[in-house]
């Protein structure tokens, strides 16, 4: 059968050799494809590698250096998943990685061997053990789970195959095994088949099988098929069969038959078996392929025989689905990739004819949509239709392929059968078919919707609709645009009648979704006409359809003036201007006419919008000076102002103030200069100063910093104006610190009247100048004292105040600044009149005015400076008749009483107000007693002694001194450098202490003695009062002081007056006697006080008698007291006395020394005793824990059980550390075993070398450190076993794990470190220290197991880390690998080539290579293959080839002398056209004589020396060669050379092409004039026919004709003839078209201007614009014509003329 007739197409997609994968791995274990996207080849030399290749792209396949067992790519995406055996056991390592992300997604170590593993769906991998089946999903972390155990038919086989349905309920495995004995090479199938949902497996025999889906005639839901091939052996006859069988059918609903059929097989293939099943689901074809190459087709619903045939000469072992072509890939041992699809043109004929199964064919075509089966299809229905099976012939025509009945035909023949009464129409029964299949063609769907439009039926069309029923259409919108205008829309636009759609929108008023929806079709609708559309009808909806269309992508399609235009000639001003303003607010330079329309606009008809606009500040680009006339002219002054340049135009504006805001004209003198704004503040002082003048003063005040303060004084100043100034200056005083300002501001308003301004500014100001405001004001006379009085009052003028005020006969304002002003300032007016020589009456009733207001001092000092004291008597003495209590008031009233002598003692006993320190100083010259008396009644310490020791009185001294009970005073006057000492001592003694009867004055005389350490005479004294029966003599204070008086004095008195004295304070001086070491007088004191606790203790710690105090402590037997003696005693060392003394006290507060003391001695025995005591007193955890420590020690370990298992309040964990740390270990045992500290008790194990139980109790504590302790002991103990148990546990912790390590290899016990290394790989916690470090180990100790190591773990191990130790070890082999794992490939590349005999690899060496970054590797490289591998250097260039500076390595090869060794390389990368490359190879081909090649290079590439290539082989002994050189020398344009060379050797054709391609006629002429003289009538021939062009037609006439060749060259006259003929033809009609040309282009001109003529009759009604510099016209209007002036725009009457734009009216458009 032809190919091209066959029902199924091969062809070769790719050839695996073709892309580098050698043939040996073309086999079932090597290669694998899950799907039709990616094929896997895993390679294992010359290195281990896995090749990735993506179909759609299979030229670029991806090769990885990954070792392992096997690999699968995901069907779908980017995942790649690896297995490898773990050496040494059965259990498989799988791994699935991201290739895309460089990730790692999963990692599982399976228990049992893996022997066959497949991808069942793009997130599920099917894992086949030798005893069960696994899924394993990439999502999330679960590991494989377990789906079923194979059953006993598979047992012994090989796994070829597994799957699972869609919806992974159903599985089946398939397996092959060995045949029968009687017939061995026929390969046996085994399946087995397995229901999810039931739990169950059935065994079965096939070789292939396959899941399918088929929809059954009258079940809603798709069937589930499993197809399969059978070949067993039955009594020597072979039988093959196909079966189709469903799986989990639905009860009570129709079922698929079970089917079957025969495989035939051909002699030549009885042992050939099924070795794969793929099926179709778009054709519903069943594929069986065969080993050998066999291909069988089936159909699924039939389970009938379409097409066999062999597809493959060689073994096919793999087969992958195609499902978007409905075909197969097949991969055959060759490498060929082989596609399998149906050839759908062919395919229907061929089932219809060849196998004469029309149903078939009919089914096929139906199903798969395929052509060939029209007239069949036709017939048939035609059949039903005639039969009246009209219900099957709705079938028939709606499942037609292609569509052949769904036809306006087939509707009218349905139309034309008549409806039976009671039944449905055939042609409702044929749409609703067509509704139940799928979607109604357009046709269909207008003859249903006309029925239902007919039947008034609206809301099936909307379900049929929503449902996507219909095919929408222009004529279906029309149709039911009739009943719902809605509806129809939706259609519309379905059907993308963007017409009617935009129509539809414009009569929906919808204008915002015309522009949306045209531009999501990409329409361009008539703009224009909708804008004059939608003007007519809605003016508002208009505008914003034209801002809208404005703001479309690429601009407004309507030019802005020509729809401003639409709207002024409506007369729509305010729509005009909504539109221009929303449009221009980008405000863009090109819209300055625009601008300026806009504002001429509203200018002229309303002014108020016009404002607006311009406050808004939207436009900068207007014509600003013909705004600002219009402005002028509409009275808007302001407006005008802002818009206005010149001075002259701005002052005749600005006067206009009347209709000008204030503000806004006050904000614009801001704007203008300072000179400008001075000259208008002038102008409008010279029109109206007084009308003006408050804004003038208004824009002074604003703009005052600017103009300059001065220069608006002098403003104001010239025009006289100081209201003007008055009111100026007022802004500035607040802020101003100027003098001058103020001080004007106050003259200004003293002459305009305002005194109260004056009179606050001179009472709040402080800059104005003092001085010159007083003498203004003085010369000024205001009638009003109070700025002056302000001023001088401020600024200490006073006395000229006074005076002022006085000569002025102004005594009333004298009175009222001294009585309401400032009272305080009396003295000084007091002063000044007294020197006025004012009357004394005047100046005694203002003080009595003010009475105690007056500052009295002062008042004093003014007048006693002027001898006029007694002036104030009367004031002072109504003062104090008034109750005052003023210091000064009495001081003034005493030094006028001592004055006067009016009885002073009497004033200065009694009165209390005065200062002692004053009136006694007015006293001192007048009388000392006086003085004395005042200092004594203020206690003036100093001055009275001073004035007392002056005047010899030391008598009153004294008495003062004893009174005054002063220690400082007494500190004085008892100073030995006080001459007055002695006397003042003596008068004290005799006179001052006798006299006194105060107890607290003779402490404190005695205090003073003490503190002036007088001792002797203070006992004297003392005894005096003490002993001789004073009224002090039982006074304890005295004698404690007589007796600590002797202690320190005299020591010899102390016992004699302890047993005299009885009212001493014993305690305290019992103290005092101890620190003045006068023990026994202590002792004394102590014991006939009974302060028996002070007493032992003086025995004890002063007299140090410790006996003594044992025998005062038997006596009076107070607890206490033997407290104190066991505290001595233990401070002694008397460690069982001191118990037995606190045990007789029953003390238990000292059992922190105690245990101190009696530990360090180590009296256990004694210190059990007392802290038995101490238990029953005091419940503290250290007396407990001593307890257990002190049994202990006495090795007491059933007292400490006992005890520990009693209440207690022993702190265990510490006593167990200390027992533990005193090596007390039995004893810790039992206290770490009691609180369950399995940590501690570890370690106490360890020390008792009770190693089991250590490790047991290592294990409860589960602490690293525990568990490194044991392991370090057990390691120490050669207790291996229980060290690894221990170890385990320890380098699970990343931080421990170096530690382990360190130990175990200092001791040299590296097969122990080893092994629990490797013991820790299996670990759930195991890390990357555990794999590094067994790495490191390896490394070191066992070098011959890195390597695997390595390969199984590398992304497990810190790489940099195991690169020193490879590098230390010098495993050369091994550190490359790690440096390309690690992306080191400068590194791996140097390692490599320094220890070639270990590291080089040349497959792994190129891979390496060409990923590098140093660029000098690359020739290092060159050098070391040229020296070690020079067979290969090639091989390696031709990697590096794209790298490489090909200059450079020509030139190492050059110099190596090896340049014909890197010939192929030179050859690959020619391409590149390097001149060194070029040269080389030209040389090498000239040296072997291959001019063939040398030419195709010099012609290929021409980067190269010519002139020296072709001046080297010009004299070649081979004619080839020196055509060559003639070839380089016209390549190189030497032409005359090239073609010397050539008629040299006679090549008359290459000298003829030469002279051609020259151009030089000169060369070409001496060629033909050197074929004449040799006689070469053909060469002359052939010469004139090459170089026709060159060849002068004269020249070649004559040498023809002079050398009798005239028939040569007649060929070449007749050409000559006819192109010179052919030039003239063309010249003449290029004349006459010129000429038509000229004068079509003449009409068109004059129809244009015509035209334009025209429309310039038809332009809008306007007034002129405002005349624009350079321009007569204005764009648009036709021919740059004036614009006629108009009175007005059509429809207003009245309003002013408007500027006409040039647009045309709308008769134009």
């Amino acid at each position: 059968m032809a190919a091209a007739s066959a029902p199924i197409t091969m062809k070769e997609a790719l050839t695996l050799t073709s892309l580098g994968i050698n043939q040996q791995f073309v086999t079932f274990t090597h290669v694998t494809m899950e799907s039709d996207k990616y094929i896997c080849v895993r390679e294992t030399s010359p290195q281990n590698s896995v090749v990735i290749i993506d179909m759609s792209m299979p030229n670029q396949p991806l090769r990885r250096p990954i070792t392992a067992d096997s690999a699968l790519m995901n069907p779908n995406s980017r995942v790649l998943a690896l297995k490898a055996l773990i050496p040494g056991s059965t259990q498989d390592h799988l791994q699935i990685f991201n290739i895309e992300l460089k990730a790692k997604m999963k990692s599982y170590q399976m228990p049992e061997q893996v022997v066959f593993w497949k991808w069942i769906s793009p997130r599920l991998l099917g894992l086949v053990t030798q005893t069960s089946v696994y899924h394993w999903t990439i999502e999330g972390e679960s590991e494989p789970v377990k789906m079923f155990e194979r059953t006993a038919n598979l047992s012994g086989n090989q796994i070829i195959n597994y799957r699972c349905d869609p919806a992974e309920k159903w599985l089946v495995l398939i397996g092959i095994a060995p045949g029968a004995p009687e017939r061995p090479q026929l390969v046996k199938g085994n399946m087995q088949l397995f229901s999810v949902d039931q739990q169950r497996s059935q065994a079965l025999e096939a070789h292939a099988a396959s899941f399918a889906s088929h929809q059954v005639a009258g079940n809603d839901s798709p069937s589930l098929l499993i197809a399969f091939t059978t070949k067993t052996l039955t009594a020597g006859q072979l039988t093959s069969k196909l079966h189709i069988i469903e799986l989990g059918a639905t009860p009570g609903k129709p079922g698929f038959s079970k089917k079957a059929a025969d495989l035939f097989f051909p002699p030549d293939f009885a042992d050939d078996f099924p070795v794969s099943m793929q099926i179709s689901s778009k054709y519903g074809l069943i594929y069986v392929i065969t080993k050998l190459g066999l291909l069988f087709v089936y159909d699924l619903e039939t389970a009938t025989a379409v097409y066999r045939n062999r597809i493959s000469p060689d073994p096919i072992f793999l087969t992958a689905d195609a499902p978007t072509v409905g075909g197969f890939y097949a991969v055959n041992r060759r490498g060929q990739v082989l596609l399998a699809t149906v050839n759908e043109a062919t395919i229907i004929p061929f089932v219809s004819n060849q196998l004469s199964n029309l149903e078939l064919a009919v089914n096929l075509a139906r199903r798969g949509n395929l052509p060939g089966a029209e007239g069949l299809v036709v017939q048939r229905f035609q059949e039903l239709f005639s039969q009246m099976k009209y219900k099957e012939a709705a079938d028939l025509a709606a499942e037609s392929p292609q569509g052949i009945l769904r036809t306006p035909d087939t509707v009218a023949k349905f139309q034309s059968v008549p409806v039976q009464p009671g039944q449905t129409s055939p042609l409702l029964q044929y749409f609703g078919t067509l509704l139940t299949k799928g979607k109604l063609n357009v046709f269909e769907s207008l003859e249903l919707s006309r029925l239902v439009v007919n039947q008034n039926k609206k809301n099936l069309l909307e379900n049929w609709l929503a449902e996507d029923k219909l095919e929408c259409s222009e004529e279906l919108g029309d149709l039911v645009k009739t009943v719902d205008n809605d509806m129809a829309l939706k259609i519309y636009i379905k059907a993308r009648a963007t017409p009617k759609v935009v129509a539809a929108f414009a009569e929906r008023r919808e204008f915002d979704k015309i522009l949306i929806y045209s531009k999501q079709v990409g329409y361009t609708p008539d703009y224009l006409f909708l804008l004059q559309t939608i003007l007519r009808a809605d003016p508002q909806g208009a505008v914003n359809f034209a801002l809208m269309m404005s703001q479309l992508e690429g601009g407004c399609p309507v030019d802005y003036n020509t729809v401003t235009d639409l709207f002024l000639q409506r007369n729509m001003i305010r729509e005009a201007t909504a539109f221009l303003l929303d449009v221009l607010k980008p405000n863009l330079p090109e819209h300055a006419l625009l601008q300026t329309k806009v504002l001429e606009i509203n200018l002229v008809t309303f002014p108020n919008v016009a404002d607006a606009i311009l406050a808004n500040g939207m436009f900068s680009h207007y014509d600003r000076p013909r705004v600002a006339q219009l402005c002028e002219k509409a009275g808007l002054y302001m407006r005008a102002l802002q818009h206005y340049t010149e001075l002259n135009d701005i002052k005749r504006v600005v006067i206009n103030t009347h209709a000008i805001e204030p503000q806004g004209l006050v904000e614009f003198f801001g704007t203008l200069s300072k000179e400008w704004a001075l000259d208008c503040m002038k102008e409008l002082l010279q029109v109206n100063m007084r009308g003006n003048l408050q804004i003038i003063v208004q824009v002074a005040k604003e703009y005052g910093e600017q103009l300059g303060v001065d220069a608006c004084v002098k403003l104001f100043e010239s025009f006289k104006s100081f209201e003007g100034l008055y009111f100026f200056l007022g802004a500035y005083l607040s802020t101003s610190e100027e003098p001058e300002i103020h001080y004007k501001y106050i003259e200004a308003a003293a002459k305009t009247g305002q005194i109260k301004e004056v009179e606050r500014v001179t009472r709040e100001s402080n800059f104005y100048p003092p001085e010159r405001t007083k003498n203004f004001l003085m010369e000024s006379k205001l009638p009003d004292a109070r700025p002056l009085i302000n001023v001088c009052d401020r600024h200490g003028f006073v006395p000229d105040l006074t005076h002022y005020l006085y000569v002025n006969n102004m005594l009333r304002y004298i009175e009222g600044y001294v009585q309401k002003v400032n009272p305080q300032n009396a003295p000084l007016v007091v002063g000044q009149l007294l020197d006025d020589d004012c009357p004394e009456d005047f100046i005694k009733g203002l003080i009595l005015s003010v009475r105690s207001l007056l500052p009295v001092e002062p008042l004093v000092d003014e007048c006693e400076k002027r001898n006029r004291l007694r002036l104030l008597t009367q004031f002072l003495e109504h003062l104090v008749s008034e109750g005052s209590q003023d210091v000064h008031v009495h001081n003034a009233l005493g030094k006028i009483i001592i004055d006067t002598n009016n009885n002073p003692e009497h004033f200065l006993t009694t009165n209390p107000y005065y200062d002692s320190k004053v009136v006694g100083k007015y006293c001192e010259k007048r009388d000392p007693t006086l003085a004395v008396v005042a200092y004594k009644r203020g206690n003036c310490d100093d001055e009275l002694v001073n004035v007392t020791n002056k005047n010899s009185l030391f008598k009153l001294q004294a008495r003062y001194v004893v009174e005054r009970m002063e220690p400082d005073l007494w500190l004085k006057v008892l100073n030995p450098e006080n001459p007055c000492r002695r006397q003042l001592i003596d008068q004290v003694v005799s006179t001052a202490l006798p006299e006194s009867k105060n107890p607290e004055q003779v402490s404190a005389t005695v205090k003073a003695f003490m503190t002036a350490d007088l001792p002797h005479e203070l006992i004297e004294l003392l005894e005096k009062i003490v002993l001789q029966n004073s009224a002090f003599s039982g006074n304890p204070n005295l004698q404690n002081l007589l007796i600590l008086t002797a202690i320190k004095a005299d020591t010899t008195r102390v016992m004699d007056y302890i047993n005299r004295l009885d009212n001493f304070d014993g305690p305290a001086v019992g103290e005092i006697a101890v620190g003045a070491e006068l023990y026994e007088e202590a002792f004394a004191i102590f014991k006939k006080f009974n302060l028996n606790v002070q007493a032992v203790n003086v025995l004890l710690d002063n007299i140090r008698n410790i006996d003594r105090a044992v025998e005062f402590a038997a006596r009076v037997e107070e607890d206490d007291v033997w407290s104190q003696v066991g505290k001595a005693q233990l401070r002694e060392g008397l460690v069982s006395d001191a118990i037995e003394s606190f045990i007789k006290a029953n003390d238990a507060s000292q059992y922190n020394e105690v245990i101190d003391v009696a530990s360090g001695v180590r009296a256990y025995e004694d210190l059990v005793r007392y802290l038995n005591m101490v238990r029953k007193k005091v419940k503290e955890a250290k007396v407990d824990s001593e307890l257990i420590f002190a049994y202990a020690k006495l090795n007491r370990l059933d007292d400490i059980e006992e005890f520990i298992v009693n209440p207690n309040l022993a702190n265990l964990q510490t006593v167990g550390d200390r027992l533990f740390d005193g090596e007390l270990y039995e004893a810790a045992k039992i206290i770490f075993t009691h609180i369950s500290n399995w940590a501690r008790l570890a370690s106490t194990l360890v020390k008792l070398h009770q190693f089991q139980a250590a490790v047991d109790a290592a294990r409860k504590a589960n602490s690293a450190r525990t568990w490194k302790e044991v392991c370090f002991a057990c390691v120490d103990a050669e207790e291996f076993r229980l060290a690894q148990i221990c170890g385990l546990n320890v380098i699970v912790q990343v931080d421990d794990l170096e530690e382990v390590s360190e130990y175990y290899q200092n001791r040299g016990r590296f097969d122990e470190l080893i092994s629990l290394m490797e013991s820790g790989l299996g670990l759930e916690r195991a890390h990357m220290g555990i794999f590094t470090e067994l790495g490191t180990l390896y490394a070191r100790y066992r070098p011959d197991k890195l390597m695997e190591h390595l390969k199984l773990f590398i992304t497990r191990i810190n790489i940099p880390k195991l690169i020193r130790v490879c590098d230390e070890q010098q495993h050369w082999k091994e550190l490359t690998y790690l440096y390309i794992a690690y992306d080191e490939y400068d590194n791996a590349a140097a390692t490599m080539m320094s220890h070639s005999p270990e590291a080089w690899e040349h497959m792994q060496f190129k891979d390496v290579a060409v990923k590098v970054a140093n660029v000098e590797l690359y020739y290092k490289a060159v050098y070391f293959y040229l020296e070690e591998y020079p067979e290969l250097i090639n091989d390696l260039l031709n990697v590096l080839s794209a790298r490489v500076d090909h200059t450079r390595v020509v030139d190492i090869m050059k110099k190596a002398g090896y340049l014909p060794l890197v010939k192929p390389y030179m050859v690959a990368v020619q391409s590149a056209n390097n001149a060194a490359v070029n040269e080389a190879l030209n040389n090498l081909y000239i040296e072997e004589e291959d001019y063939e090649r040398l030419r195709e290079s010099i012609d290929m590439y021409d980067n190269f020396d010519q002139i020296s290539m072709a001046q080297r082989i010009e004299k070649h002994e081979l004619l080839e060669m020196r055509r060559v050189g003639a070839y380089i020398y016209k390549r190189a344009g030497r032409w005359k050379q090239s073609v010397a060379l050539s008629k040299k050797d006679n090549l008359y054709k290459d000298a003829m092409e030469t002279c051609s391609q020259s151009g030089d006629r000169e060369l070409a002429e001496e060629l033909l004039t050197f074929f004449v003289d040799k006689g070469k009538k053909e060469c002359f021939a052939a010469c004139l026919y090459t170089c026709y062009d060159l060849i002068r037609a004269d020249v070649a006439v004559e040498l023809a004709w002079m050398h009798g060749m005239m028939d040569f060259a007649v060929p070449y006259l007749l050409q000559f003839l006819r192109e010179y003929s052919t030039k003239v033809d063309d010249l003449i009609k290029d004349k006459l078209e010129a000429t038509e040309e000229k004068k079509s282009k003449e009409q068109q001109e004059k129809d244009v201007v015509a035209e334009s003529n025209m429309y310039a009759q038809l332009l809008p009604l306007a007034l002129p614009a405002p005349p624009v510099a350079g321009m007569t016209g204005m764009p648009g209007m036709g021919g740059g014509m004036p614009m006629p002036g108009m009175s007005g725009m059509p429809g207003m009457p009245g309003m002013p003329g408007m500027s006409g734009y040039g647009m045309p009216s709308m008769s134009a458009f």
